[in-house]
């Protein structure tokens, strides 16, 4: 049998009686530093396990819906001032009404001179409105929509006074909501 060639590799000593990579210490690894690093991914998995739990049972929204429910404004309550001229057209085909709420605005101390009235150009108008023109008339024109009966307050230009448009004037459309409301007169059974 043969001798197998030497080379140069056949005279490094042997120190150890390991061969090989998968045999050597793993190096900077201690007892310790695993042992934190197992405690550490514990408490990650126990805190993400209670946030999922708290998310499938309701306790925590992810992403809430906006809240709509915020408080509600006030509405501003109307000021009687009995210094705006007052224009009172009647839309209804029923004849009587304009008189009858200029009456109660002069029982409601309201200058008569300050009043005016008539029929509007039409007779199917549906809510009885109070108009005014500038911002600073709104508070005025809720106290008169009270006063009369609780109508609809807007705010438009139409009916403004093109020669005096520093004019302090409120305009009561009255509507078919209001001719319904109109007490009947009773019918007396003839005898």
């Amino acid at each position: 049998m043969s001798q197998p060639v030497k080379d140069r590799f056949d005279d490094v000593p042997r120190t150890s009686g390991r061969v090989g990579a998968h045999r050597a210490e793993a190096p900077g690894m201690n007892g310790w530093v695993v042992l934190l690093w197992s405690f550490v991914a514990a408490l990650v998995l126990i805190v993400v396990g209670i946030f999922v739990a708290l998310v499938m049972m309701g306790r925590i929204t992810l992403f809430p819906a906006a809240d709509d429910t915020t408080a509600p404004t006030p509405e501003p309550t109307g000021v009687v001032d009995t210094s705006y001229s007052v224009l009172i057209l009647n839309a209804t085909p029923e004849e009587g009404l304009d008189d009858q709420l200029r009456e109660t605005l002069i029982n409601a101390q309201w200058p008569d001179d300050l009043i005016s009235y008539g029929p509007a150009g039409q007779q199917d108008f549906a809510e009885t409105t109070v108009y005014y023109v500038a911002e600073a008339d709104e508070l005025a024109a809720i106290g008169m929509a009270d006063l009369i009966g609780g109508a609809h307050v807007e705010q438009s230009d139409f009916y403004a006074n093109p020669n005096d448009p520093e004019q302090k004037q409120l305009v009561v459309v009255i509507g078919l909501d209001d001719a319904s409301t109109q007490p009947e007169p009773e019918e007396t059974p003839a005898e």
